[in-house]
């Protein structure tokens, strides 16, 4: 690794190894340089943070200090930090991830969250998660709601794979039925909902240049493209939605922070539909529109 540092340590400890790849991280652009070279040592090493610096004086071997370099040359090659440790925490969870589903974002935790609020009064829920990728939405609601019953829908087979493996890891997969489809397509007629929950696909064509380079060229577009507005996804919901949700029942769409406007009226157009109030993210950003089949 000498040759890229500007600073040659003489011993290569986790704290020099950090140092070193922090400052390398800093000169390259990315915008959280310690914090990923402290992830990236700490999936080398099987070490959590607080364990990278009880330990920081060990000599890791030289073979993870190989596997370590390999994987500094990846991030700065612009693959995303999740991808090269194959985990993301989410909603006090840890899920695998790998480039067939999209990282799980902290934004998203505010769909969860008013899910939870909403079911906290209905025991024995059903729900339903639309375009479910890793199954950080399903799993998060089954794992915290211990008597409902979800069901999550996704077109990727590989999404599936791992959503699956992330149900069973936590152990709600006998409480999550996982079906491979279009939205709505795999369900039964006559199905129905105590709350519907999305985060679906929602940039629009002309935004995908001005997207990160590593969401752009590595996480997959199947869950980014929105179509060209980026709301196709949340026409095609509404126009079903009533089908599948009960008398009473919720829907949470989670939507781009310049969309509230756009999706409220997309769902206040629709027969059935009562648009609720929007509920703003730890940024105060509009992340979440609410509706209810009245």
């Amino acid at each position: 690794m000498a040759d890229a540092a500007s600073r040659t340590p003489t011993v290569w400890t986790i704290r020099a190894l950090l140092n070193w790849t922090t400052e390398y991280f800093a000169g390259k652009g990315i915008e959280n340089p310690r914090t990923d070279a402290q992830l990236l040592l700490g999936h080398v090493l099987g070490y959590t943070k607080t364990e990278l610096a009880v330990n920081f004086d060990e000599q890791p071997s030289e073979a993870s200090r190989a596997r370590f370099k390999e994987l500094i040359q990846r991030r700065v090659a612009g693959w995303p930090v999740a991808y090269l440790t194959g985990t993301r925490g989410f909603y006090l969870l840890d899920f695998e991830v790998n480039p067939s589903v999209l990282i799980p974002r902290p934004d998203t935790e505010t769909l969860v969250a008013e899910a939870l609020t909403i079911l906290k009064s209905r025991p024995s829920a059903r729900v339903l998660d639309l375009g479910c990728g890793s199954g950080c939405i399903a799993i998060s609601i089954a794992h915290q709601k211990n008597d409902a019953h979800v069901v999550a829908v996704d077109i990727s087979p590989d999404a599936l794979t791992v959503a699956r493996r992330n149900a069973a890891k936590h152990r709600v997969a006998d409480r999550v039925t996982f079906l491979h489809g279009d939205l709505f397509s795999p369900l039964d007629v006559g199905d129905r909902f105590d709350l519907i929950v999305s985060n679906p696909p929602y940039v629009a064509h002309d935004e995908f240049a001005t997207l990160q380079a590593e969401v752009r060229d590595h996480e997959p577009r199947i869950a980014l493209d929105g179509g060209p507005d980026g709301l196709e996804f949340y026409r095609r919901i509404a126009a079903r939605v009533t089908e599948f949700l009960k008398e009473g029942g919720r829907l949470l769409l989670e939507i781009g922070s310049s969309q509230e406007e756009s999706v409220r009226a997309i769902l206040s157009a629709r027969a059935g539909l009562e648009v609720g109030p929007t509920v703003r993210d730890m940024g105060r950003l509009p992340r979440v529109v609410t509706a209810r089949r009245v």
